[in-house]
């Protein structure tokens, strides 16, 4: 391979890395500009020598690892925090850099300039479906501590219903006079701060976390 025929697909996967990760940097997401084009120059310097130094019959031997390999990169933006998963988007993401690097790599460029097309889209254009989704339903998870007493789940669970959220009771803690309950709720997001709005107002609460 000549000069031009090395390069060619080193800049333009730099090129496809850098357009995708610029929308994760804008996002403030853990893995941002700089991951995403090291991952699909990666991708593609690792399929370029697969090809080359592949025996005949083989020629994916290096390529066929990196599959293996980019779950590590993936699995290290997943991470839980307050009963709910974050990062799938990013890890995907890098996944699907890897894949597009790949392309790359094997000179599929048509294919490849498709694929970033079409992912720079759905990232852009899925974030704004989700903001009005979450406008129409969102779910939060409430715990409230406050001083035992009859009934007093129910009463916010009546709370919960009376501005059209539904709950799911969780864990329930009692350590002396203190009773601590946890529930799921979904429900529009105006109606959520309302209800929070209420509940942040509210005497008897002597901890609330949402």
């Amino acid at each position: 391979m000549n000069l031009f025929e090395d390069l060619l697909p080193i800049l333009f996967s730099v090129f496809v890395g850098g357009i995708i990760g610029i929308e994760r940097e804008y996002q403030l997401k853990s893995a941002g500009l700089r991951t995403m084009i090291l991952v699909t120059l990666g991708a593609c310097i690792f399929t370029m020598l697969s090809m080359n130094l592949g025996e005949t019959g083989s020629p994916d031997r290096i390529a066929a690892n990196i599959i293996t390999g980019i779950g590590f990169v993936g699995a290290g933006v997943i991470f839980k925090e307050d009963n709910r998963v974050s990062g799938l988007t990013t890890a995907v993401t890098i996944w699907i850099c890897a894949a597009l690097g790949m392309t790359i790599g094997a000179g599929y460029y048509q294919e490849a300039t498709i694929g970033s097309v079409v992912v720079f889209l759905l990232l852009i254009m899925f974030k704004y479906i989700q903001d009005i989704i979450d406008r129409i339903s969102t779910r939060y998870t409430y715990q409230i501590t406050l001083p035992y007493e009859d009934g007093v789940v129910e009463k916010y669970e009546s709370l919960f219903k009376e501005y059209g959220l539904k709950s799911i009771r969780g864990k329930q803690a009692r350590n002396g006079e203190k009773y601590t309950i946890i529930w799921r709720v979904q429900g529009a997001r105006k109606n959520h701060e309302i209800c929070t709005k209420i509940l942040l107002n509210d005497t008897t609460i002597e901890e609330f976390k949402f």
